[in-house]
This record gives structure tokens, sequence and C-alpha cells, in this order.
């Protein structure tokens, strides 16, 4: 049934190696939206308990935290993070173990995610961390508020260093990207109306038209990367929604429109989201209608500290060799609310291959996304090694 790594092998005997591809399969048959996720988190509570954790709790709804004990109760507490939640997405894989709920998938790998936390912790139970390890299912990562939940729980208030990562398809099962620097983009989202006053659509003279508005306003908002951010600097504005009107022959009212600004640093960040504001207003006053702007922020960017990194470069080399330590080669403009952890506690997100041999680079959240299996246990062993890693420098004096 499964198909382990052989650098891997040791670690997931065939009954461990099964039962975590049947828990796979089994979530990703039975998505489960953000904060819907009650299902989700009764299986992987069930999956936990024959290890007799410390504890097992449900916070922030329908997340799950476990305790995994480490050598020394004194020691310094580190985490190890899987999310949980699907997509709104119709499922179109073929899979045999393809989405049973219409219209819901996980197509950005969560099942995989939840999956190989599970397989730390049975790693962790079977050889211990210098400390005790929390294993954290989070809820809600694709709303980008399930990280925030889960501190706001209080569960986290004691962990000292932090590690969760991605399937990616661009990199081949047993690559794993662990490095320092920005890993993921902000993501915040605006929001834009346009009034103006409505008119017969053969009288436009008698109306002011928020469609011709919202029209420069989308041409004017891409001016926004190209003029206003420094060249060097990654920055996405996306216009993604637009609408207006009833009839072809009414002028409408009101025009509407969102969309996701990205950046990887603070400064740009703030810029982009003070220039939407400067432009729908500008652009408002000259078709005289009124702009009102709200930008919902999102989570922050991802930017790896040093130390951290290191840990978990050193856990997947001295697991799968420095030739599997493979570049991001990119810069990453999706947003990963994983961020909200590294506010406030030191970590590093890794990135981990889910290409299968001779397979292709499918994009996440598609319907026809799938992580091959294999990746479940490179997740699995690099987080646990990585918790192991980074419990044993903190707990020798070492800072993140």
């Amino acid at each position: 049934m499964s198909d382990v790594p052989e650098k891997l092998a040791a670690l997931f005997p065939p009954d461990r190696a099964d039962a975590l591809v049947a828990l796979r399969r089994d979530l990703h048959r039975h998505p489960e939206l953000s904060f819907a996720e009650t299902r989700t988190a009764g299986a992987l509570e069930r999956a936990l308990a024959p290890l007799r954790p410390a504890s097992i709790d449900r916070v922030a709804g329908t997340g799950v935290v476990a305790r995994i004990r480490g050598r020394d109760p004194g020691a310094p507490v580190v985490a190890v993070r899987g999310d949980i939640d699907a997509l709104p997405i119709h499922e179109a894989t073929g899979l045999e173990y393809a989405s049973v709920h219409d219209g819901v998938m996980h197509a950005c790998g969560h099942d995989v995610h939840a999956s190989w936390a599970v397989g730390a912790a049975h790693l962790l139970a079977e050889r211990p961390a210098a400390g005790d390890v929390l294993v954290v299912l989070q809820p809600a990562e694709e709303t980008g508020t399930g990280a925030a939940a889960i501190l706001a729980s209080g569960a986290l208030d004691d962990v000292r260093a932090i590690f969760g990562a991605h399937v990616d398809r661009r990199f081949a099962v047993g690559e794993v990207v662990a490095q320092a620097g920005p890993l993921a983009a902000a993501a915040d989202d605006f929001f834009v109306e346009l009034l103006g006053r409505g008119a017969h659509g053969a009288r436009p003279h008698e109306s002011a038209d928020p469609v011709v508005g919202a029209a420069a306003l989308v041409t004017a908002l891409q001016t926004i990367v190209s003029r206003r951010v420094n060249p060097a600097i990654p920055a996405v504005v996306t216009v993604a929604t637009l609408q207006a009107g009833t009839a072809p022959n009414v002028i409408a009212e009101r025009a509407t429109m969102s969309g996701t600004l990205r950046a990887v640093d603070p400064a740009t960040r703030t810029l982009l989201a003070s220039e939407v504001r400067r432009i729908a207003d500008g652009i408002a006053a000259a078709h005289g209608l009124t702009a009102n702007v709200r930008i919902d922020l999102g989570p922050p960017p991802i930017v790896n500290p040093e130390r951290p990194a290191a840990w978990a470069r050193t856990a997947a080399e001295s697991l799968l060799g420095a030739d599997a330590i493979v570049p991001l080669g990119i810069t990453n403009m999706g947003g990963e609310d994983f961020a909200y952890y590294m506010e406030r506690i030191p970590g590093c997100f890794l990135r981990v291959g889910a290409r299968e041999p001779g397979g292709a680079p499918t994009p996440a959240h598609t319907p026809q996304y799938h992580a091959a299996e294999a990746s479940l246990f490179v997740g699995a062993a690099v987080l646990a090694e990585s918790a192991r890693v980074a419990s044993a420098a903190l707990a020798g004096g070492e800072r993140a």
C-alpha cells in the first residue's frame, strides 16, 4: 500500500506506513472547510491516542494539540504544525479515494500535512526529543485565521521554536527546501466600492458612471507595481473580482471590485495598501464618484531566521543527504498563516517535494491537484528530526 522512500524505510515499518497512508486517504476522501473540520479533528485524535501523549486537547474549535513527552521535563518545548482544512473546489483527480463531498477537496495538500504531523508524533514518541514537542493540528489555514486562533488559545505560550512544511509539486519527492530568508509573502485583500449616479443607457451625460471609473481603476492599479515599487522588490497587485449593473441599458449606480496584495517586506506591504487608497480616491474624483476602500490584513510574510533554518537543514541532511536540500529558486508570493506563529516564536517553514517520478508540477488550488503519497514520509521524518535538533540546541543554551 505504501511507497516509503528508501532512505526512510527503517523509520516506517509496514504497519506504521500503511496506517499513515490509510489516514491520509481517509482525510482526502472526507475533506472539510475551515473551522468545520469536526470529522477531521476526531480522526486525528484517534490516530494520536495510541501514542499515549501527555495530553491531547481541542483548541480553537476544531484544532488538536498533542504533547509528546521529551526526555527531560525541564527542557525547552518545541512544536511542529500540520494544517487540516480543505478548499471549496470540485475534485477532478479520478483517485479511488477522491472527495465524497461535492465541491470540497484537499487541493492544497493539507490531508498530507495533517497525516505527516501524526507521523512525526509517532517518530517522536518512539525516539523523544530533549524536551516535550507539541504536535499542532491547525484548522482554517486557507482563510488565514487558524494560526491566530491557536495562538489566542494560549496552547503555544511555552513553545520556544516551531516548524512547519508544505507539499510542493515543483520539487520531486525526497527534495526539501530548508533555507533562511523570505519563503512566503504577506497576503492582504482589498475591497473597493465606487458610488456614482445611475441613468438610462441612452443618456450617459446624466450619470456619474462607476463602470467607467472601475475600468480606469483596474488599469491604474497595475501601475503600483510597475511605477511605485522598487523593481528589485517582489510585489503583486491582482484585481480578482469586478461587479456592476443589472441590465445592458441601465447605467449602474455602484461598482465593486476586490483583489489581493502580496509583498515580502513590511515597507512594501504598507506601500501597496496606501497606493490602492490613493489611486482609488483619485480615479473616483476624476469621474465624479465616491470611493470606499477597505484593506483586510492577512498573514504577514514568512522570513525564516538563520538559526532555525540551520536546524531544519541539519535535520533534512541527516535523513536524506546533502543533495536533497534544494533552493526554492523563485520568490514565492503565496501566503501562509504559519507566519503568525513566527511573529511570536522563532521557527522555520519548509517546502517538501511532492512530485512522483515522471509527474507534472501540477499547481495547488486546482481540481487536479494531488500530492504524491511518498511525500508523507519525508515530511513526517523531517519535522520530527527538526524538532529533535532544535530541542537539543535550545537545551544546550543556543538561541534561536
